[in-house]
Formats: structure tokens, sequence, C-alpha cells
């Protein structure tokens, strides 16, 4: 199973992970990131993937 996670680092709130998916990310009143679980369940690992390729940031990592 996969995990997602933010590089704080890079983050600015773009909001692109919560649209790719909203299953799992949301974002605060900031409009940052929140990751309601880090765990990606298999029916959900392409919409992970493509939260990771379109933040502008580059800041949303899936993890094997």
């Amino acid at each position: 199973m996969s995990r997602v996670e933010i590089d704080w680092r890079r983050c600015r709130g773009h909001g692109a992970c919560s649209a790719a998916l909203p299953e799992l990310v949301s974002l605060d009143q900031h409009g940052y990131p929140v990751i309601s679980d880090p765990q990606v369940p298999e029916e959900l690992a392409g919409a992970a993937r493509a939260g990771q390729w379109t933040c502008p940031a580059a800041a949303l990592r899936v993890r094997a």
C-alpha cells in the first residue's frame, strides 16, 4: 500500500492535491493540505499519482 506525504518546504497551498484526491486530502482555513489518512487504498492509487503530478510545487509525494 502507498502513502501520501506533503513536503512542507515546497508546499504553497495551491490546492491541486485536494482537487485530485479529495477522499484523503482536504484544505485548512489557509488553503494548505490536511491529510486525513496517509495510507492510500489501492482504488485511489491512480488519483494519488495524478495529485503528485499535478501539484505545481511538486510538494505531494506518493511513497510505496
